[in-house]
This record gives C-alpha cells, structure tokens and sequence, in this order.
C-alpha cells in the first residue's frame, strides 16, 4: 500500500544556512508521528513545510497520492495547533473554532452545528460564549485543537502543542489528546523536543539533528536500537563509556572490552574489529558489585530518587561519569564502590566507533 503522507527528499535553506536537509518520511493512513529533537534540528521547519507555510528548496509532499508541494495552505485541508493557540482574544470560545469553517464558506445551522460537533469531541460543549481570557491554559489549548478539527481535516499538524501547560495538567492533557487522536483515525504529525511526549503520543518517533533525519521507528526500537550516539543519548538515560574491543567472547556470544584496564563480557553485543569504541550504557544495564575482577572501580557522587530505585551517579578513575540504576541505599554516596554489567543488559549497551 502507497503510503497517505509523505514526505520526499525536503531541502530548505535560510539565507545559506541548511535548515532541512533532504528529509523523507511515510505516513500510514490513521497513523501518528511525532517528530523529536533539540532546538534548531529543523522539526518546526519540517512541519511548516508540511502546512505549506514555508516552500521547499527541493522535495515534496504528497497526500494520498496527490503532490501539494505547490498548494496553498488552506487548499490543502490541513488543521494545525501552534505552540501558542493563536486564538484571537477579541472573539469567544464558538467565533474561534468557527473562524476556519467560516474560510470555506460554512454558514448558518451547518456552521453551528460543527462548532458545537468540534468542542464536544474537546469536551468543552457550553463553551461557545465564553471569552478566551476567562479560560485557563488546558482549556485554550482544547479550543485550538477544536478549531483544527472543525474542518475535518485530512492531516493534523501539533507544533509544541502542550509546551505552555504546567507538568501536571500537561500530563493529563497529554492522554486526552492521544486518545482523542486515536479514535478519530486521523493522520497526525506532532512537533516536540520532550521525549516523554514523543513517546506517548508517538505511534513512530522521528529524531532530527542539525536538519537530517537520523532514525525512525517505534519508542521501543530507538530506544533498544539506536543508531548511533546522538539519538542513544538524546532517546533515554545513558552514560557515553571509552572503551577497547578485545575480542569475541569466549562463548562466541557477545564481545570483550577493556574499560580502563578492567575487561568485561558483553553478551548479546556485536563484535566489531579490535579497536577503540565508545559505549552507550543505560543505567538499568549496569549493577553494583564488590570491588574484584571484571568490576570497574567508581566513587559514588550523587544519587536521586526516581521511584522505584535510586539513579546514582559514579566517576571512575579516569574521571568518566557513569550512571547506574539500583535500589535505594544500595552504595553510600561518597563512598567506593565498583560496577560490572547485569547479568543480562538486555539491550541496555550499545557499541559505537570511536569518534564517530
């Protein structure tokens, strides 16, 4: 099956400078994507794109089939919800979310009708005639999203759309707007530059860097998978480890590396040619151990709780910070201890060519 968006090869520079760079991407009918990445790696860029609010230097966008490269954004029947709602504070609750309806020329019972269709689907029916500045930051945001689905689109575009709520309410917000989203089958592109948000919200995650795209996939997958140190290290906890490659494992399952001087057996880890690596570790792969062969000696810094354990922060003696998940008051902060793989990292380690 053709896929109903996508994204071909988008190329856009501002005043010389590469903001996206030959980005593809394939959206399924129904399915949502949530783009990710630090500030200035091209996702708003991309997603204005996509609305058609910026043209491209070369590429395409196709919906279903369709090239609506040279479209003007409201021919091509897409919703977005901005960062900051740009809803118009002159006018209430119902002329907002009626002002896009209105574009295309809905009038009378029609035009009430959907308005009050869009803001049950928000839950915010009996709303119509309150003013913007009466409401608080979840329910500006529902009107928005409301007012982007008035119209039925074919796609929807979520630029930072839960970035101004407090963590609470964000939290809350954030699973409306994914189940609200489901049941409604539409196809959805979401900005973000928090995980967290990318995700729960995600079907796949998308991260960007300096403009490129540098993987796609499942929450799962990036983060059991990542392709390489900057989406490890921007996709969960991790701590980046310099490391030498020994060798095979002895049980031919995994590879052996040398940590300033201290060897370890990765197991399930690929074998790459003897040399220098870095290793990506997440901190649940990793446990603490008596000091003794295959165990690498740390000063314990810090520890912070998170729940169910404790994320402790340790320096070896070569100054490298490393972390580690463990149970509360597992090791004394300031203390010596030492560490050593779990048992089974469970795709918690990663190997990457030094400098790479």
């Amino acid at each position: 099956m053709s896929p109903f968006l996508q994204l071909d090869s988008l190329v856009k520079r501002f005043d010389g400078t590469l903001a996206v760079d030959r980005v593809s991407l394939a959206l399924e009918r129904g399915e949502m994507l949530a783009l990710l990445g630090p500030s200035g790696s091209g996702k708003t860029t991309t997603l204005r794109l996509l609305a058609g609010f910026e043209s491209p230097d070369a590429g395409r966008v196709l919906v279903d089939g369709e090239d609506v490269t040279g479209v003007e954004p409201v021919a091509r029947r897409f919703g977005m919800v901005f960062q900051h709602y740009a809803l118009f504070p002159h006018l209430d609750v119902g002329a907002n979310v009626a002002f896009g309806l209105e574009s295309l020329g809905v009038r009378g019972a029609e035009l009430d009708r959907r308005v009050s269709e869009a803001l049950a689907l928000v839950d915010l029916t009996g709303f119509e005639r309150r003013r913007i500045g009466q409401l608080s930051g979840g329910q500006q945001q529902r009107v928005a999203l409301a007012r982007a689905l008035a119209p039925e689109p074919k796609v929807l575009l979520l630029d930072e759309p839960l970035s101004n709520l407090d963590p609470s309410l964000r939290e809350r917000t954030r699973h409306e707007l994914r189940e609200l989203i489901r049941r409604l089958g539409i196809t959805t592109v979401l900005v973000t530059h928090e995980q967290e948000e990318a995700f729960d919200l995600g079907d796949r995650v998308a991260v960007l860097r300096q403009g490129r795209l540098e993987q796609v996939g499942t929450p799962d997958e990036l983060y059991a998978e990542p392709a390489n140190l900057f989406v490890g290290g921007f996709v969960g906890r991790s701590s980046v480890v310099p490391a030498m490659v020994l060798g095979p494992a002895d049980s031919g399952d995994g590879v052996r590396v040398a940590i300033e001087g201290v060897e370890w057996h990765l197991e399930g880890v690929g074998c790459p040619a003897a040399g220098p690596v870095e290793l990506l570790v997440r901190p649940e792969a990793l446990r603490f151990v008596p000091e003794g062969a295959g165990a690498l000696p740390v000063t314990v810094l810090a520890s912070r709780f998170v729940g169910p354990g404790a994320l402790f922060a340790t320096a070896t003696g070569a100054g490298v910070t490393i972390e580690v998940m463990a149970p509360i008051r597992s090791v004394a902060v300031g203390g010596r201890s030492a560490i050593m793989p779990s048992r089974r990292t469970g795709g918690g380690i990663h190997l990457y060519p030094a400098g790479a």
